[in-house]
């Protein structure tokens, strides 16, 4: 679990190499193309392995609670106690992620698309499914995917909508007729309700659309996301033979893989990150139980471990990488031009210098949590 979380976080800070300027410098290399496609979201309906990091973090939320309410159990803690922390993680995650997005603004930014603030909002009734029993969970998970992707295809579809209103042109490629017309961009549920509720918090600017489509009441499908992995949570601590572990990993991600796509191709529900649709939920679950899949085999299953010590040394403070990824990049990288100029990350020449100081902050940001990790300081919420 820390390897494959040290995994995602790794791809998240990764961001700071900025591979599109070499893709633009070199826009006939199909290298660079790739891995650029690959350190960004798609537009709407589709998936790179970046769209792959949110919910791979929400899955090993999941994954991990298993083992924290066993742990609380053997201290003997009662449920109201474990409930009361469960509510206050919730808060704590909510406010950490409106901090960490307010941090360039003139005022609080009061946004829950994050990917914290997200998991704050499903973490209690998270906890609450963790302490039911396993049909409970599997009832839950299809209640929210039926009941999310009805409550979509129930709010009318508007005939002659200003799409130019709300930040989307009207010849953009990813705009659906039929059914999934109730999942287009910035004219759905989800951002109807933010025209609502975004608008009762102090803002700068009366709230009409958000940029990417990303919206509040995603954190109900994300709670399904979670509720997989609390089920691969609930996997790893049954006593099962590791290979029966890795098989029922490996069986639920290609039922997950192929019945997102069967939605999205059949009409019924697209695969869309930005509103988390339930086909996403599927889709990307099915990513996330293979994943958990690979990091299972080859450390637990297999014993190589060594190799993951640098994945686990991030996995282990995933709360400070994510921090310092917010708070201190622009410091590192001013600091390293004030004491060193421009002259070192030039050597390979003009477009690779965002990838060189990307790599040297990078690697400041590794130091820190290294020297954490020896010292035994990690980030619990």
């Amino acid at each position: 679990m820390d390897a494959y979380r040290g995994f995602v976080m790794v791809l998240m800070a990764a961001e700071i190499l900025k591979f599109y300027t070499l893709q633009e410098a070199y826009p006939d290399s199909g290298f660079w193309a790739f891995l650029t496609h690959h350190q960004s979201h798609v537009a709407w309906a589709g998936c790179s392995l970046h769209d792959l990091i949110q919910p791979s973090f929400s899955f090993l939320v999941g994954v991990a609670l298993p083992y924290s309410v066993a742990s609380r159990v053997t201290q003997g803690q009662s449920f109201g106690v474990q409930l009361g922390h469960a509510i206050r993680r919730s808060l704590i995650l909510i406010l950490l992620g409106i901090f960490l997005r307010s941090t360039h603004t003139s005022q609080t930014n009061f946004t829950f698309e994050d990917t914290l603030t997200q998991i704050g909002l499903g973490y209690t009734f998270l906890f609450l499914l963790g302490t039911a029993k396993n049909r409970t969970v599997w009832i839950a998970l299809g209640a929210i995917l039926v009941g999310y992707w009805l409550a979509f295809v129930l709010y009318p579809v508007i005939d002659g909508f200003d799409y130019s209103a709300v930040g989307v042109t009207a010849d953009w490629p990813e705009h659906y007729t039929g059914l999934m017309a109730h999942f287009n961009k910035n004219s759905n549920l989800a951002w109807a309700f933010d025209t609502w509720f975004l608008n009762l918090f102090p803002r700068n600017n009366f709230f009409l659309f958000n940029g990417g489509g990303y919206a509040t009441l995603s954190f109900i499908p994300t709670l399904g996301t979670m509720l997989l992995g609390l089920q691969a949570g609930r996997w790893l601590r049954s006593g099962m033979a590791n290979r029966d572990v890795l098989n029922y990993f490996l069986l639920a991600g290609a039922i997950g893989l192929a019945s997102g796509v069967l939605l999205h191709v059949t009409g019924i529900c697209p695969i869309v990150k930005r509103i988390w649709t339930p086909a996403w939920v599927l889709f990307s679950g099915g990513w996330c139980f293979w994943l958990l899949a690979f990091f299972y085999s080859i450390i637990d299953m297999a014993g190589y471990r060594k190799w993951a010590f640098p994945l686990v040394v991030v996995g282990m403070n995933s709360i400070a990488i994510y921090c310092l990824v917010h708070l201190i990049d622009q410091f590192i990288i001013t600091s390293f031009y004030t004491h060193l100029g421009h002259g070192p990350f030039l050597w390979l020449g003009t477009p690779f210098e965002p990838l060189l100081i990307g790599l040297a902050t990078l690697a400041v940001f590794y130091l820190i949590l290294w020297w954490m990790y020896r010292r035994k300081l990690f980030i619990r919420i």
